[in-house]
C-alpha cells in the first residue's frame, strides 16, 4: 500500500513539474503573440501562478544581477552602497500597486479580468526583461564606451517591449478595446498615485503616533522618577 502511495506522489509531482514547464514555456509563445496569447493566457488556462511566480524571481535577480555584474564602463554602480531589498522593492511594489489598482478601477467598469488574472498577465508580460537584460550583462563587459550605445538601445528595447505587453495583457484579460484600454491605463496610474499618497499619509500618521506615544511615556517615567 505505502509503495503505490509513493508511487502516486511520484506521478503528482512528475505532473506538476510539466505543468510548470509547459506554462513557463507558453511565455516565449505569449511575447510574441500577445493578442492569442494573453487570450488564452487567462481563458484558456495556459498560464500558471507559478510560472508567474518564477518569472517575477527571474526578473528581481536580474535586476540584482545588473547591479551587480554590468560593467562599469556601462553602469558605474557602489556595489557597497546598494540594498538589496530596495532594489526589489522597486520592482514588487510597483507590481503589487498597478495589479490592485487595476483590479480596482476595471472592476467598477465591466472588467472581466480577476486580481489573480492580472497578476499573472502582468507577470507574463515581463518576460522579456530577463530575456534581453540576462545577455546585455555579459555583452557590458565585452564592449567599448564607443560601443555602449547598442547596450542602452537594447535596453531600451526590453523596457518598451514590456509596457508594450502588459498593456495588451490588459487589453485581452479585460476583454477591451484599444481606446478603452488605453483610458483606463491613465485611470489605473492615477490610482496608484492616489494608492502612493494614501499609503504615504498613513504610515505618517502611525509615525507621528508612535512618536507621541514613546514622548508621552518617556514624560510619564521622568515625572514618575
Amino acid at each position: 500500500m505505502s509503495y503505490i502511495i509513493r508511487k502516486l506522489n511520484k506521478l503528482r509531482q512528475k505532473q506538476t513539474y510539466i505543468h510548470f514547464f509547459e506554462t513557463l514555456k507558453y511565455s516565449l509563445y505569449v511575447i510574441w503573440h500577445p493578442a492569442d496569447g494573453f487570450w488564452d493566457l487567462i481563458h484558456a488556462k495556459r498560464g500558471s501562478f507559478a510560472a508567474a511566480n518564477f518569472i517575477v524571481i527571474l526578473s528581481l535577480l536580474t535586476h540584482i544581477w545588473k547591479l551587480r555584474f554590468t560593467s562599469f564602463v556601462i553602469m558605474n554602480v557602489n556595489w557597497n552602497r546598494v540594498n538589496i531589498l530596495m532594489e526589489m522593492a522597486t520592482i514588487l511594489l510597483p507590481l503589487v500597486i498597478f495589479c490592485i489598482c487595476n483590479w480596482g478601477v476595471t472592476t467598477l467598469f465591466d472588467g472581466k479580468g480577476h486580481l489573480g488574472d492580472i497578476y499573472i498577465g502582468t507577470a507574463y508580460a515581463m518576460t522579456p526583461y530577463p530575456l534581453i537584460q540576462l545577455p546585455l550583462i555579459i555583452l557590458s563587459n565585452c564592449i567599448t564606451r564607443q560601443e555602449a550605445a547598442f547596450y542602452f538601445v537594447f535596453s531600451d528595447i526590453s523596457f518598451i517591449w514590456v509596457a508594450v505587453l502588459i498593456f495588451m495583457a490588459m487589453m485581452m484579460i479585460h476583454s477591451y478595446s484599444f481606446g478603452k484600454t488605453v483610458l483606463f491605463t491613465f485611470f489605473t496610474a492615477f490610482g496608484m498615485l492616489v494608492f502612493v499618497f494614501i499609503m504615504v499619509l498613513f504610515f505618517s500618521m502611525i509615525s507621528q503616533a508612535v512618536d507621541f506615544f514613546i514622548s508621552l511615556v518617556r514624560e510619564v517615567i521622568f515625572r514618575l522618577s
